[in-house]
């Protein structure tokens, strides 16, 4: 149909009342799998049979084209009942346009209805809805880490992994200002066991010193594992004193003299290097995938600042067309098939997200970085369309050697870092075929996730 202004108002005009009243309540626009059956029986004649196999031409996932081999058969049907060449052709556009996705009304109804209840849980319930969704991952498009930096900031109190306080999954504890305070729990640390956890949490009343975990026949790798997390706090210990007791109390006693403190417990305790916060953001994410204590790219924004690279809640405040420079931790690419070869990419500093634009011929150039980087930056041209925000990328930067520098632990200046758990002094391996720039564990994990890649 076209738009036509009547009475000041831009309306939509129909060439049939048979099409008024499959289009008018979509404005003229066939947006689904319903209306261009309706449009393809009563418009071009086709039969029942054939309009169902339209419909099965646009569900989604298809092969792409497969719309077309209805062509000629709608456009003659068309004209044949009297409709133009033109209406014919745009009607086709139309179908065609959205045949890679188009969908039933109810599912677009089933939609809507998630999108809003979420949409106001998020508004509303921001706590429970992050509860929520930490405790079904792995799903979604975005990783812990995001989720729990988005809840933070509508002032959600988070709080860490904690013997004492967290059970399996994550919970809502007593309100903290204006909504629940939000506690992680033993799900987000990597290679724990839940039959493990039931057994401490099944006889936990308030733990006071790790002996009384041995008591519970945990086994040694669990309780590193739940040191690895920095879950001993509440008992005055950091991983790295934590570490320590574990590995040195062998000599725990058992059966008769089980209880009992044992010989190592009556010597003097060393003075451990403490840990610095660096250090142990990078060991929560090598165990948990996020940090609360602070966001990794806070620790190189003075060499960032030196490069006169901004923040990215700095973008609010930039004009449209203003030149910038920007990085941050890669957290999602995307290529779809319907964006010409361009690639959409999201990258996260302390201060917010920021989402960049790569054309197909920038992507092939600069495909190296885009695809390997942990820490990208990019220069390019802000784009600012009302409150939506992106940089068109023009260059494009790997400096994911920069997170080098949240270690201590370097010899040789080792293209390859590999961090030790905080008590075991190793050395960096170098290990041929891994990627070189990026820091890992001492397994050969990767501590900061690479960017989750969508097509």
């Amino acid at each position: 149909p076209y738009l036509k202004r009547r009475n000041g108002e831009e309306k939509a005009d129909y060439p049939s009342p048979e099409l008024e009243e499959i289009l008018k309540r979509t404005l003229g626009v066939p947006l689904f799998q319903e209306q261009a059956m309706r449009i393809a029986i009563v418009a071009a004649g086709f039969t029942p049979t054939e309009a169902d196999e339209l419909r099965r031409s646009m569900a989604t996932f298809k092969a792409k084209g497969m719309v077309a081999k209805f062509k000629q058969k709608l456009i003659n049907g068309m004209l044949n009942n009297g409709y133009t060449t033109e209406y014919a052709e745009r009607v086709f556009k139309q179908l065609e346009g959205f045949g890679s996705y188009g969908f039933p009304e109810s599912h677009a109804a089933s939609f809507a209805l998630l999108v809003y209840v979420s949409a106001w849980l998020k508004c509303y319930y921001p706590e429970a809805f992050a509860c929520a969704l930490l405790n079904s991952m792995p799903m979604g498009f975005y990783q812990p880490a995001q989720i729990v930096a988005e809840v933070r900031k509508q002032s959600v109190e988070v709080r860490p992994i904690d013997i004492n306080y967290s059970t399996w999954d994550n919970l809502l504890e007593e309100k903290s200002a204006k909504y629940c305070a939000l506690r992680l729990g033993f799900r987000q640390i990597k290679g724990l066991r839940e039959e493990d956890i039931n057994v401490l949490l099944s006889s936990r009343t308030r733990f006071t010193s790790i002996d009384e975990l041995r008591d519970l026949d945990l086994s040694r790798a669990t309780l590193e594992k739940l040191a690895d997390a920095d879950a001993f706090r509440s008992i005055g210990l950091d991983r790295r004193q934590a570490l320590w007791e574990i590995s040195v109390c062998d000599d725990h006693p058992v059966a008769l003299f089980k209880g009992q403190p044992g010989e190592t417990a009556r010597e003097e305790k060393p003075s451990l290097p403490v840990m610095s916060l660096p250090e142990h953001v990078v060991q929560d994410y090598a165990t948990t995938s996020l940090s609360i204590k602070a966001h990794p790219v806070s620790f190189v924004r003075e060499k960032l600042e030196q490069l006169h690279i901004v923040p990215a809640e700095q973008l609010n405040t930039m004009q449209d067309g203003q030149p910038v420079k920007i990085a941050g931790l890669v957290l999602v690419r995307q290529r779809p098939g319907t964006a010409k070869g361009v690639c959409f990419i999201t990258i996260e500093d302390e201060t917010g997200c920021a989402n960049l634009v790569v054309y197909e011929n920038l992507f092939q150039k600069f495909r190296k970085e885009i695809l390997q980087s942990r820490l990208l930056m990019v220069e390019g041209k802000l784009q600012r369309e009302k409150e939506v925000i992106h940089v068109i990328v023009k260059t494009c930067y790997d400096l994911s050697k920069l997170l080098r520098g949240l270690t201590t632990t370097k010899a040789d200046e080792l293209p390859l870092l590999t961090l030790s758990r905080a008590d075991v002094k190793k050395s960096p391996v170098y290990v041929p075929g891994n990627d070189q720039r990026n820091i890992k564990t001492a397994a050969g994990e990767k501590v900061f996730p690479g960017g989750r890649n969508f097509r």
